[in-house]
C-alpha cells in the first residue's frame, strides 16, 4: 500500500490516472501530450504507476496501451472508508434481449484490471466457475444459475429474483481462462452486450487474476466500478472467508 500512496503523491501521476479514468487504453504518445515534459519523463511516471499496480499495460502490434487498475484504490477505500458507511447501489435491473458473439482476439481491451489473491489456483478457479461460489461473494446477487461451460450460460439473480447479468462462455480453459459474453440487464432492455475475459496465473503462494473487458458500448463505462467491487469482494472472500457485499 505504500507504493500506492507514493504513486498518488505526484500531481503528474494523478493527471495520468485522471486521463486513463476518462479514457482507458491510451498510448504513450497520447499521454505525453497531456504533460509538459519529455516522453522519457512520462515513461518514468508510468513506471511508478505500474510498480504500484495502478496502471496495467498490454501490447498490440507496435503500440502499448495503458489502463487504470482500480483494484488497489478500491482496497484502500474498503480498508478505511467502507467500514464507516454503507454504500447504496442504485442500478435498475431489467431484461435484455441481445446476445453477443466472441470479439476479435486482436482487438485491445477497453478495460483491464489485475489483482493478486493469496489462494490456490483451484480455489480461484472454483470461485470463477462454480455458481454457488460466485453467489457467495458477488456484491449484489445472491444466486447464480447455469454452468460455466462453452455453449452454456450463467445468470446472476438479485434477491428479488430479477436478472442482473447473463454471461455465455465462449472459451473455457480449465483453471486458466474464461472468455464469455457480458449481457448487462441493469442497463435496460435495449442495452448492447460486450465480451469479457478472466485470466488466472499462479504466482507462488498467490494467484494473479486479470480481468479484460472488450467493446464496452457507450454509456456502459460504469462497469469499471462493478469490476472493482467484484474483485475486492472476491479477494476478501478467498483470503478471509468474508465477502464485501454492498448494502442493498
Amino acid at each position: 500500500m505504500d507504493a500506492v500512496f507514493k504513486a498518488l503523491a505526484d500531481p503528474a501521476r494523478r493527471t495520468l490516472l485522471d486521463a486513463l479514468r476518462q479514457k482507458d487504453g491510451q498510448t504513450l504518445q497520447e499521454l505525453t501530450e497531456l504533460l509538459d515534459m519529455t516522453r522519457f519523463g512520462v515513461m518514468k511516471h508510468l513506471g511508478v504507476l505500474e510498480e504500484a499496480n495502478l496502471v496495467l499495460t498490454t501490447k498490440k502490434g507496435r503500440f502499448k496501451y495503458h489502463y487504470l487498475n482500480a483494484v488497489p484504490l478500491q482496497q484502500t477505500i474498503d480498508r478505511w472508508i467502507e467500514p464507516m458507511r454503507a454504500k447504496p447501489v442504485a442500478r435498475a435491473v431489467l431484461d435484455l434481449k441481445s446476445t453477443l458473439e466472441r470479439t476479435d482476439k486482436m482487438s485491445k481491451p477497453d478495460f483491464m484490471m489485475q489483482t493478486f489473491i493469496r489462494c490456490t489456483q483451484d480455489a480461484l478457479w472454483d470461485a470463477l466457475s462454480n455458481p454457488e461460489s460466485m453467489a457467495a461473494y458477488h456484491f449484489m446477487c445472491d444466486r447464480v444459475e447455469g454452468e460455466a461451460i462453452e455453449g452454456g450460460a450463467l445468470t446472476w439473480l438479485l434477491p428479488d429474483g430479477n436478472k442482473m447479468l447473463t454471461q455465455r462462455p465462449t472459451k473455457v480453459v480449465p483453471k486458466t481462462r474464461i472468455e464469455a459474453t457480458f449481457e448487462p440487464h441493469f442497463f435496460g432492455p435495449d442495452a448492447k452486450g460486450s465480451h469479457m475475459v478472466f485470466i488466472i496465473e499462479p504466482q507462488g503462494p498467490a494467484c494473479k487474476l486479470t480481468i479484460e473487458h472488450y467493446d464496452i458500448p457507450a454509456g456502459q463505462e460504469g462497469v469499471a466500478e462493478g469490476w472493482a467491487r467484484l474483485a475486492a469482494s472476491l479477494k476478501s472472500w478467498l483470503e478471509t472467508g468474508t465477502p464485501m457485499k454492498a448494502a442493498m
